[in-house]
């Protein structure tokens, strides 16, 4: 069978068959073996049957892409976009939206859902993400019952038993294709200090033999150093096996390593590149040439060399995929985000560790997140193989962790299920008491807990929480308070925003303190962030003032950023422009669109749920103030 011009694989036509059948279908296949063309035949498909298809991604940014793929496969007018701060063309036959918004609007019986076919789970294995995972058992929990399913996914071992789940909660039959051939096959390489590129055999066998240089330094008294292996020598052992993925778990070291080959000018320097530059930024406000990210790239990209992660305004980051795309850039130092649906495979990966901080601590990869990233190397119809070389430092070898990351991918997916406050208030507010008891029984936790004759704990945590919420007056006996009702409706901090904006206080805040209380709740503060000015006036002090006067808000850790976001939004507010803020912060452009997008999300929440006319005016000034902010730097 072929499609879009390609011959297909037996587990591509297995896939397509079982979805002409009319069920569901979870396909676990290697990254980069073609899984986005099933989900390509099931919109066209669907498209000519008018009948409406929802695609899911995981990240904000995949929901981007594809919006753009997907306008120019199958016409604009049949693509619509829902993200948090963006809603392009909602009305069309296929939405592409983040898992969560599709999740939200599955939980409230959005009359949008009314019509959905199909919804595409890209990137499924997700739902073991601690974090976020339950959000993916819910979307498929509270899809209604007519919706079928295509789930995508890395290689998961147990995906028959993830297929069985769906079918024994949703009544339909589920296939499970599953493929285990990478159209180019992976090589797993290493690289030592002394060794260069090898094996983790010969590392483990030559690891405690130490160079001759650190002997000479031991004898005469000093204390032999073992050395960090170099990047650059690295890309020069690659030699003709680019196009490179360089990937670096930190911005700033993507930033500086492009910058150090940059300047060793190993490919030479490419005029063709500096006119495409050009030409791609020559209609952009003068101030993003400023930008020092801009600068940087102006520098390495014309010498085949770049960077690229979530802290890049988006001009820069579709500048740098164009290019790598036509391949332009023989060495791209990236951080994990690229390798997240981003379909551009490369030559070559290269990790400069399999350790990563994940907001709590620094630990090992996992080997799916390994293989997401690595299965980027070998490009289809290209090279015969896909090498993978992963920095090795000595001092912290540990041969049998990093042999069992990298020999095979065997993370199982496991339930992440836990009952949010705004999924309680909506099971309540939706559904009877007999019906919570079936739904709280149908996540893929209670499933796995069944199997192993294990009681969940579900009905227990419903009980604290929904007792909690009377105490609170959100919830009085079956039945939702207009507090509670309000609270259904908001999926940040859901609690806390309506102790500020679900009562009488909000008609007391003006439209500065709604967007700087917002600003307060969006912002995400890290240890390197930094503000060059903090705004204190009365006006701010005011505001501190009567936060203090809220109960729920006396001891929110947050609200201690207030003089901070003040700095930031204050250039908003009053019509400035968005480059007035880049130089009072280290927060990099894309963290600041990305703050200001959380803020438009929370804004769309609150006047969803408040019925408040005074107030909904105010959250609709805001919400333009900001477009017209970001209008210059991004598609809003």
């Amino acid at each position: 069978m072929e499609y879009q011009g390609l011959t297909l694989d037996k587990f591509q036509e297995d896939s397509i068959k079982s979805i002409e059948k009319g069920n569901s279908v979870v396909v676990s296949a290697p990254t980069g073996s073609g899984k986005t063309l099933i989900a390509d035949y099931l919109i066209e498909q669907k498209l000519k049957a008018k009948k409406r298809v929802v695609y899911t991604a995981p990240i904000k940014a995949l929901s981007n892409q594809k919006y753009k793929e997907f306008k120019k496969l199958f016409g604009r007018s049949n693509i619509g976009l829902m993200t948090g701060d963006v809603v392009e063309n909602p009305g069309a036959p296929v939405l592409i939206m983040t898992t969560e918004i599709y999740r939200n609007m599955c939980l409230v019986d959005d009359e949008a859902m009314q019509d959905v076919y199909a919804v595409v789970f890209d990137e499924i294995h997700y739902i073991n993400d601690i974090e976020r995972g339950y959000v993916w058992e819910e979307s498929i929990i509270f899809s209604k019952p007519k919706v079928r399913f295509l789930c995508l996914s890395a290689t998961i071992p147990n995906a028959a038993e993830f297929a069985d789940w769906i079918q024994t909660i949703k009544k339909h039959q589920v296939d499970t294709i599953v493929h285990h051939k990478r159209a180019v096959p992976l090589e797993h390489k290493f690289f030592d200090v002394d060794l260069g590129i090898t094996t983790l055999p010969e590392i483990r066998d030559i690891k405690d033999i130490p160079q001759y240089s650190r002997v000479m330094r031991k004898r005469k008294g000093k204390r032999p150093r073992i050395p960090m292996p170099d990047h650059t020598r690295l890309i020069r052992e690659l030699g003709d096996n680019v196009p490179c993925l360089y990937f670096s778990f930190s911005r700033d070291d993507c930033v500086k390593k492009a910058q150090a080959l940059a300047n060793k000018n190993p490919y030479g320097t490419n005029q063709k590149i500096t006119k495409y530059i050009r030409e791609k930024l020559s209609d952009i406000p003068a101030d993003v040439n400023k930008i020092k990210a801009t600068k940087i790239l102006r520098e390495t990209l014309p010498k085949h060399i770049g960077f690229h992660h979530a802290g890049l305004l988006p001009i820069l980051k579709e500048l740098v995929e164009e290019l790598f795309g036509k391949g332009l850039i023989n060495v791209l130092y990236a951080t994990e985000t690229f390798a997240v649906g981003i379909n551009m495979p490369a030559k070559t990966v290269c990790f400069d560790s399999l350790k990563k901080f994940d907001g709590v601590s620094l630990r090992f990869l996992n080997s799916k997140e390994y293989y997401q990233m690595a299965g980027r190397a070998g490009r289809r119809g290209i090279d015969t193989k896909g090498l993978v070389v992963t920095m090795i430092f000595r001092q912290s070898f540990e041969y049998n962790t990093i042999k069992k990351i990298t020999d095979k991918d065997m993370v199982p997916i496991q339930s992440q299920f836990r009952l949010s406050v705004n999924t309680v208030l909506n099971l309540i507010k939706l559904h009877e008491e007999s019906e919570i008891d079936i739904i709280l029984e149908q996540s893929f936790l209670a499933y796995q807990q069944k199997k192993k004759n294990r009681q969940t704990t579900m009905k227990s945590r419903f009980g604290n929480i929904k007792k909690m919420l009377e105490g609170h007056g959100y919830v009085e006996g079956n039945t939702l308070t207009d507090k509670g009702d309000f609270a259904a409706k908001i999926y940040s901090d859901e609690l806390l925003t309506t102790e500020i904006f679900g009562n009488e206080n909000a008609s007391t805040f003006s439209e500065y303190e709604i967007f700087l209380t917002l600003a307060v709740l969006a912002y995400e503060p890290r240890d390197k962030d930094k503000f060059f000015e903090k705004l204190k006036n009365h006006t701010i002090m005011d505001l501190k003032d009567k936060l203090r006067k809220i109960q729920a808000t006396k001891k929110e850790k947050r609200f201690r950023y207030l003089f901070e976001m003040a700095s930031m939004i204050d250039p908003c507010f009053k019509g400035g422009d968005f480059f007035d803020i880049v130089d009072i912060t280290t927060l990099l452009e894309g963290d600041i669109l990305r703050l200001f997008g959380q803020i438009l999300d929370r804004l769309r929440q609150i006047r969803r749920a408040s019925m408040d006319d005074d107030l909904a005016q105010k959250l609709d000034h805001i919400a333009d103030k900001i477009r017209v902010f970001l209008s210059d730097v991004t598609l809003y």
